[in-house]
Order: C-alpha cells, then sequence, then structure tokens
C-alpha cells in the first residue's frame, strides 16, 4: 500500500499560494489543454494550490472557483488581493501607526512579508511600501 501512495501521480498539498505569471492564462475544468475552458485570469492573480497533478495544479481562486492550471503559468512570487471593501495600509504594522492610504477590495499588493504579527507587509505598483491587516486581505 505505501509503495502505492508514494508512486501515485497526484500529490495533495499544504495549504500554499502562488501567483499567475503572465496575463491571459486559461484556466480549465480538468488537468488538460483539450478540457473546457472555464476563465481566464490575469498576472499577479493569488491562487491556492490544492492539487498537484504532473504539469498542473488545481487551484483555488479568492472566489472559490476551482479549476486546473498549467504548473508553468504560475510564479513562486507572492501577491495579495484585498478582500474587504476599504483596508487601511499603515506605516507599522500597528493600527495607531500613520495611515498612507487606503485600499479599495480588489487592489492586488506584491506580498513582502507574512508577519506573525496580524499584519502583512506590501508593496503596491505604483510602488508604496505598507503594512496591511492579514485578515483584510486574501492570499497569504
Amino acid at each position: 500500500m505505501a509503495a502505492l501512495l508514494a508512486t501515485a501521480a497526484w500529490s495533495v498539498q499544504a495549504l500554499e499560494f502562488r501567483t499567475l505569471a503572465e496575463h491571459g492564462t486559461v484556466f480549465y475544468d480538468a488537468p488538460s489543454a483539450q478540457a473546457r475552458k472555464l476563465f481566464v485570469g490575469s498576472r499577479g492573480m493569488p491562487l491556492e494550490v490544492l492539487i498537484e497533478n504532473r504539469d498542473w495544479l488545481r487551484v483555488r481562486d479568492q472566489s472559490g472557483a476551482l479549476a486546473w492550471v498549467e504548473k508553468k503559468a504560475l510564479s513562486d512570487k507572492r501577491s495579495v488581493v484585498v478582500a474587504v471593501s476599504k483596508a487601511e495600509v499603515r506605516v507599522a504594522a500597528d493600527a495607531k501607526s500613520s495611515l498612507l492610504f487606503v485600499a479599495e477590495k480588489g487592489v492586488l499588493f506584491q506580498l513582502l512579508e507574512a508577519g506573525k504579527t496580524g499584519w502583512v507587509k506590501v508593496k503596491h505598483r505604483d510602488g508604496a511600501v505598507g503594512f496591511i491587516r492579514i485578515e483584510e486581505v486574501w492570499g497569504v
């Protein structure tokens, strides 16, 4: 039985997030380019990896949609997306620190650090770096 499990083509991942590497990546309903196309994603989109099957990954997006995507379409770079209507981006990982700006739902950030303090350090595409409460973003 152990030998059978060791040679299985499928592997289940622990909670793992990756980022879509390029615009226009197609998501499928099965691990094959001949499968039905479900939707297209944009670069920077964070995805939760659920299952690995050779060159394909079963992923979940922020909305909860499940799909298959080619492994080569994902990057190890990490990003997060604002999951609440408005998230405050602060100078430091402290609710009393200065407010840099407020980000609307759906704004994408590069993840710089996932701290253990309940905050994540992020970078906006315009270069601004700050901290957001971990429960206000999706992708960590």
